[in-house]
């Protein structure tokens, strides 16, 4: 293990080198002997490999009354898996220094690995395994089981959770989208054995796969890898269709009483689709609003001047059938009004008026300037080309960035800002705010 971090160290050096003239990383489009399209981009410097990959079908594929099948089944695949239980699997990672994660969105499954050269075969064959053959024993489900519902308890009163749940639950009623991801106490108990295998066996295909790998490998070598751990899967995945949605609730305010020192917020309305041609204006405009961290006018207004609260931001979400700007802050329950007018009068001004030409320009030297720090290691790099391919953005899209941002006009933000916010906000307050007027509170 402290050889594998001294490389990680030495890798992040090299790569900060080359992400710093980021237009200059070249990636290359490869085709595995079985025909899985991944990119590459080669790190010699580095005795890595990282290895980054969505297969479509996250949580959307749950049922609605097994919520948090996704999630579960993440949770065990490197539990055990072909003839290795979890102890033999988890020893063979350890003993190899191997890193290897996945994580659950709505839409997609998401996974990540990392290995030093001389053990990547170890490494890719263990990958293999916990996507085509995980055991989902007895022993494992339940133990894991337990460790969710446990986490799932304490956030019935985590107003943190509370306010968004309630929020995507209002946003989108009836819909996937309005699902947690974590499932809830009472469908966590219901999953079986049997819905985490057909949940793998659905979602665990070649045909939409996306794939980056990152570090001192070549193309032959890559394409050989890639098949060692996906060309044994189906052809096809079998997924449920899911279908578009707009966020509902927009002008609703909802307190959710808990007794808690904090009141959290949360915001939101509809949001700009990744691939509609206003998405760089809003990506543009909504960093200067409460994108922009500790430039925005949000934290200056909130924060700066006012002193009420820590924190406040928003951002741009984006899914396969929907698309929202989505925002938080958390205040002093006797300030909790004052924090969310401000925040209001905020929204609406920014709808009204746009941004000034000074605020257009600083924000776009930031973000093109920002952007080389999320390609500042190989696993950064690796998470960002398969975002960009799932995006479909196109393989020159790093070249491209720069351009596309300067491209927008202060007419394009002035319009784009009144069509983003324009449209109200539906807000989730959790806590016990004083003083502040809801639509619909509940206990």
């Amino acid at each position: 293990m402290t050889r594998l971090v001294a490389s990680i160290l030495c890798g992040v050096v090299a790569l900060i080198g080359c992400a710093g003239t980021a237009s200059a990383m070249t990636i290359e489009k490869i085709v595995s002997p079985s025909g899985i399209e991944a990119w590459l981009v080669r790190e010699k410097a580095v005795p890595l490999v990282t290895l980054n990959y969505a297969f479509h079908g996250g949580a959307t594929q749950d049922g609605a009354d097994k919520a948090g099948t996704a999630n579960l089944a993440a949770d065990l695949l490197d539990e055990g898996a072909g003839n290795l239980d979890s102890k033999a699997y988890h020893e063979r990672l350890e003993n190899h220094a191997i890193e290897l994660g996945f994580q659950v969105g709505r839409d997609y499954i998401h996974g990540s690995l990392r290995t030093l050269n001389e053990h990547r075969d170890e490494a890719f064959d263990l990958l293999r395994l916990a996507l085509s053959s995980p055991r989902f024993d007895a022993d494992a489900v339940e133990r894991v089981r337990g460790q969710q519902l446990a986490a799932l308890q304490r956030d019935t009163t985590n107003p943190n959770d509370l306010a968004s749940r309630r929020w995507w639950q209002t946003a989108f009623p009836g819909h996937p989208y309005g699902r947690e991801t974590k499932g809830t106490l009472e469908t966590v108990p219901r999953i079986t054995a049997a819905d985490l295998r057909d949940y793998v066996r659905r979602v665990f295909a070649r045909n939409e796969l996306k794939v980056s790998i990152v570090g001192d490998v070549d193309a032959k070598t890559a394409g050989a890898l890639i098949d060692r751990a996906f060309g044994g899967l189906p052809a096809k995945n079998d997924l449920k269709a899911v279908a578009n949605a707009t966020p509902s609730g927009l002008g609703r305010r909802i307190v959710i009483n808990v007794d808690v020192p904090q009141a959290v917020v949360t915001f939101g309305g509809l949001g700009i689709a990744r691939h509609d041609p206003d998405f760089m204006a809003a990506y543009i405009v909504n960093h200067i609003l409460g994108g922009g961290s500790f430039s925005s006018r949000l934290y200056r207004e909130v924060r700066e001047k006012r002193g009420l609260a820590y924190g406040v931001s928003d951002s741009l979400v984006w899914f396969r059938s929907a698309a929202v700007v989505l925002g938080g802050t958390a205040t002093r329950a006797d300030r909790t009004a004052d924090a969310l007018a401000v925040i209001e009068h905020e929204i609406k001004r920014m709808a009204d008026e746009g941004p000034t030409p000074e605020e257009l320009a600083a924000a776009k030297s930031f973000l093109k300037g920002s952007y080389a720090l999320t390609l500042d290691t190989s696993g950064k790099i690796a998470v960002q080309l398969t975002q960009i391919q799932i995006d479909n953005l196109g393989i020159d899209y790093i070249q491209r960035r720069g351009a596309m941002i300067d491209a927008v006009t202060i007419e394009d933000a002035k319009r784009v800002a009144r069509r983003l916010y324009g449209g109200g906000m539906l807000v989730t307050v959790a806590g016990r705010p004083k003083g502040l007027t809801s639509s619909e509170t509940t206990e």
